[in-house]
C-alpha cells in the first residue's frame, strides 16, 4: 500500500496520507494510483483543477448538485492551506456538521470528500498551490454555494477577515437554501 486513509468523522470524509520516499535528493511519492484509491472508495476521477492564491484568500463553499455532483481529492503541492468539508445531506444527522485537515507540501496528505459535501479552503502560507481531482465534470448550471462565516455552521478557519470573491461574498446561508440545493444520504451516493 501507498497510502494509509483516516475517516474524520463525517460520512465517506478521509484523510488520505502517501508514503513519501525521500533521502538527501529529495523525495518521490505516489500522488495517485487508480486501483488502490478505489479499494478505499476514492475516485474515478475525469477532471483535474489547480489554484493558485496567496496567504488569507478563502474558497469556498461550494458543490455541484446531481448529475454532475463532484467527489473531490484535494493536495496542495506548494504551501499549506485549511481544507474543510460539510456535510450538505439534509437527511442526515451530522447535516451541517464540518470537518478540516491542514494539508501543505511538507506531509503531502490529501483530503477526500464524496459527494454531498460542500468545499472550501483558506491559505495559511504566504502562497499556495492547490490541485484537486473531481468525479464530475464543472457544470456551472448545478454549481451551489453558502457563506463561508454561516454563524449556524462555525468554522473555525482561524482567519477574520479573509479574502473572498465578489461571487463568494454574497452567497446565502445554509438555513437559506431549499432542500433542492441540497442532497440526501441517497443522491450524495
Amino acid at each position: 500500500m501507498s497510502v494509509s486513509v483516516e475517516p474524520l468523522g463525517l460520512a465517506g470524509v478521509q484523510l488520505v496520507s502517501p508514503v513519501v520516499h525521500g533521502d538527501q535528493r529529495g523525495f518521490f511519492l505516489e500522488r495517485f494510483r487508480a486501483s488502490e484509491y478505489a479499494q478505499h472508495g476514492i475516485g474515478p476521477f475525469v477532471q483535474d483543477n489547480h489554484s493558485r492564491s496567496v496567504r488569507g484568500v478563502l474558497r469556498g463553499l461550494h458543490w455541484q448538485l446531481p448529475p454532475m455532483a463532484q467527489g473531490k481529492l484535494v493536495s496542495v503541492l506548494q504551501g499549506s492551506i485549511l481544507d474543510v468539508a460539510v456535510d450538505l445531506r439534509h437527511d442526515a444527522d451530522s447535516f451541517g456538521r464540518w470537518v478540516s485537515a491542514v494539508l501543505d507540501d511538507v506531509s503531502f496528505r490529501q483530503l477526500w470528500l464524496p459527494p454531498g459535501f460542500a468545499h472550501g479552503f483558506v491559505v495559511l502560507s504566504e502562497r499556495a498551490d492547490v490541485l484537486y481531482k473531481t468525479t464530475a465534470e464543472y457544470a456551472p448550471e448545478l454549481e451551489r454555494g453558502f457563506a463561508w462565516h454561516d454563524p449556524d455552521v462555525a468554522i473555525a478557519w482561524g482567519e477574520d477577515a479573509p479574502q473572498v470573491s465578489k461571487r463568494d461574498a454574497m452567497l446565502p446561508r445554509l438555513r437559506d437554501l431549499t432542500e433542492s440545493d441540497l442532497f440526501t444520504k441517497a443522491s450524495a451516493s
